[in-house]
């Protein structure tokens, strides 16, 4: 399998992107370098081999919730450095 120009335009294309010819050559040359690696590993044999979420055998170690007093809200807008009577002010970060 191999990638060809019209495919890394039409990819370019998806993605937005605006890339020149030299880009698209090499991109092209990259792209296919990648999937000659990945057919590469095609060869191997993986007949006995378990299949694994991750390389490493890790587990997760839980704890059990307990009820805890939180801090107080005045306490909490104490070192605020811009707050209202009872919340943090913060910039607005969302525009419509």
């Amino acid at each position: 399998m191999s990638v060809t120009i019209n495919e890394v335009e039409k990819i370019a294309k998806l993605a937005r992107i605006v890339i020149d010819d030299k880009e698209k050559e090499e991109l092209t040359g990259q792209m296919n370098d990648i999937l000659a690696y990945i057919e590469k590993l095609n060869e191997l044999d993986t007949e006995n081999i378990e299949p694994m979420s991750h390389p490493l055998d890790l587990k997760n170690v839980y704890r059990n919730d307990e009820l805890k007093n939180s801090l107080p809200q005045n306490k909490a807008l104490e070192n605020a450095p811009s707050k209202t009577d009872k919340f943090f002010k913060v910039p607005k970060v969302i525009s419509r």
